[in-house]
């Protein structure tokens, strides 16, 4: 039984959706979710930034944005780390202490210059709870190469073929997991 399941797969190809959906899938099975998630802002067709949500409370900051100030940068983006360490690393904390399932996406270049959220990450997945989440594709970290050597991890790839269907394989194996806990 996989406890900790993260996809990963190209940009664009729907990690973040599939993600949403098995989320809102658990929620109307009556599971509480937590973490947070990511998603890119687009201002008249460009991407401009990326977002970070607090699934719990909608809290929402910056994670990247091409006019941040200051910040670690990757590409055109700088990192806000006061915001993912404000909203996303407290939202992983707050469902490793309070959520059914905590849920972390991406475990990516820009979060992993955040030592708090490295932390964060590394708190929930040795909690017992389920953690969905996603990897970037090409990201090198040791917690990445932790996570993707545990033997109670599954890593999933997206692809054309599967992304319309994955998130009910998902959900199968984390109800599962969850019943495994009670």
């Amino acid at each position: 039984m996989k406890r900790l399941i993260l996809i990963t797969g190209q940009p664009g190809i729907g990690k973040t959706t599939i993600l949403l959906r098995t989320v809102d899938a658990l929620k109307i099975k009556g599971y509480k979710i937590g973490g947070m998630i990511s998603r890119e802002i687009r201002e008249g067709g460009a991407r401009v930034g990326f977002e970070i949500v607090d699934l719990e409370t909608g809290q929402k900051g910056w994670l990247a944005h091409i006019n941040q100030p200051a910040g670690p940068k990757i590409s055109k983006y700088r990192v806000n780390l006061s915001d993912l360490d404000a909203i996303g690393t407290s939202s992983i904390l707050n469902a490793v202490a309070d959520a059914d399932v905590i849920v972390v996406d991406e475990i990516g270049p820009m979060e992993l210059f955040s030592p708090a959220f490295k932390d964060a990450v590394s708190r929930a997945i040795e909690s017992e709870k389920p953690v969905l989440g996603t990897i970037h594709y090409r990201a090198q970290d040791s917690l990445i190469t932790a996570i993707k050597a545990r033997e109670d991890a599954e890593i999933l790839e997206v692809t054309q073929e599967n992304r319309e269907h994955l998130h009910n394989l998902i959900i199968d194996r984390v109800v599962q997991s969850l019943q495994k806990l009670s």
